[in-house]
């Protein structure tokens, strides 16, 4: 029996475009490049979309051939609108036609209708691997958008609402992110 290999492809969803005018939130009157870029995608944008924006990439760039070779190993195994990150898996040989297809997309199609930038952060030979990475890379964004806006009012508060607190607290700890209070709880010796 043959074993087939495939590659998890991390990828991240970045805006660089604002279409509605936002709030401002720091001292200069701007929201930080790194809340900005990595904001949430639209509901619209589900597994399905995504997929058939990669087949018809491919489909563009490298005809029936890509087409054909892609088809029956492409999966989005992942995909949070929230966060703006997807983990796709696709067979180890063809990995580099679904990369080039995502690195050509330059605006999400209708319903959506949005520019973006899709950029393939890790390939991983586990989806584990893969998994990983996007908590790190969540937490190290959060960690940044603090930092970047202690300099000024910014605070992600200010950004989220005001009762956003407590949910903040409660979102940190579903994707694994300690608060300063879990700290105190650890055992002392």
């Amino acid at each position: 029996m043959v074993r087939l290999k495939h590659r998890y492809l991390l990828v991240n969803i970045l805006y660089p475009e604002s279409d509605t005018p936002t709030k401002s939130t720091t001292r200069d009157g701007q929201i930080p490049d790194v809340v900005s870029f990595r904001r949430p995608s639209s509901d619209k944008l589900n597994a399905q979309l995504l997929a058939r924006i990669i087949r018809d990439g491919v489909a563009e760039l490298f005809g029936d051939y890509g087409s054909g070779m892609i088809a029956s190993s492409l999966v989005v195994k992942y995909l949070s609108p929230a966060t703006s990150t997807a983990i796709i898996r696709v067979s180890r040989a063809h990995y580099r036609l679904v990369w080039a297809a995502l690195s050509f997309v330059t605006r999400l199609p209708r319903p959506i209708d949005q520019a973006c930038v899709i950029q393939v952060v890790r390939v991983s030979g586990t989806i584990r691997k893969a998994e990983e990475e996007a908590i790190r890379r969540a937490k190290a964004a959060i960690l940044r958008a603090t930092a970047q806006g202690r300099g000024s009012d910014f605070t992600l508060d200010k950004m989220l609402g005001s009762d956003s607190a407590a949910s903040n607290t409660r979102a940190g700890a579903s994707i694994g992110i300690e608060s300063d209070d879990d700290e105190d709880e650890v055992d002392q010796d």
